[in-house]
């Protein structure tokens, strides 16, 4: 059987990056965006939607299955979106609806990029929409679920003014911070890195050791630490 993954958010800080490394691992690599990523190859299908409204469409046409792995870094910011509605209608009710579309077609490992500060109750919209969205994700009971939750992202990224002054002040501390701590920035090659990682990790238990999995749901959550103690670079 040909490996196959299908990816929303492909043009995003970590969803371009992630779409490299995804290249190498699978035969078909499907991309649904608003616009063509910047990197493609012969392997890539790319699917332009120009409203998320119109995902199930789109869908129809991927022939997702459950030799299918499925991942989503789409995500926006308050200031991008214009309102608080119009936030939570990408970061939560279009990651949704994909997920929703993706176990309905019988996709049973999902990979979704949420957010290191995710409560339920914070007092932040942005902390407690990614909450909603992982429990609502959760809820469809995925035989494999794997959430990872970065902290501050590093990486070029415009539209974001904060984050990159936030990211020019950390560059001149950063020999003085441990990667230990649990809210150490990480690049988004590196989160791009750990979710392809642990994809090809989670491909290999399920074709050399079935006997070690269930048929019930399982989530993984991987914090921030972990992406960066996965991705460091041993001298």
């Amino acid at each position: 059987m040909q490996r196959k993954a299908i990816v929303i958010g492909a043009t995003g800080l970590v969803g371009q990056r992630l779409i490299k490394q995804l290249s190498e691992l699978y035969d078909t690599l499907i991309v649904i965006a608003r616009r063509p990523p910047r990197y493609i190859n012969s392997y890539m299908r790319f699917y332009q939607l120009s409203d998320f409204d119109n995902l199930a469409e789109v869908f129809a046409s991927v022939n997702a299955n459950n030799n299918t792995d499925a991942f989503s870094c789409l995500g926006t910011t308050k200031k991008q979106a214009g309102s608080d509605e119009a936030f939570r209608k990408v970061d939560h009710d279009y990651n949704v609806k994909f997920a929703k579309l993706c176990h309905k077609n019988g996709v049973e490992n999902f990979y979704l990029l949420s957010a290191a500060n995710a409560d339920q109750d914070s007092r932040f919209l942005y902390n407690r929409v990614k909450a909603e969205t992982e429990q609502s994700i959760m809820a469809l009971n995925f035989p494999q679920l794997f959430i990872f939750r970065p902290s501050l992202l590093l990486g070029k990224h415009k539209g974001r003014p904060l984050e990159s002054i936030s990211q020019k002040a950390f560059k001149m501390i950063s020999p003085l911070v441990s990667e230990a701590l649990p809210l150490h920035p990480i690049s988004a090659k590196r989160v791009a890195i750990a979710m392809a990682v642990t994809a090809q990790d989670s491909y290999e238990r399920r074709k050399y050791r079935p006997e070690l999995l269930t048929n019930t749901g399982t989530t993984t959550i991987i914090e921030n630490k972990q992406m960066l103690a996965m991705t460091r670079v041993k001298h």
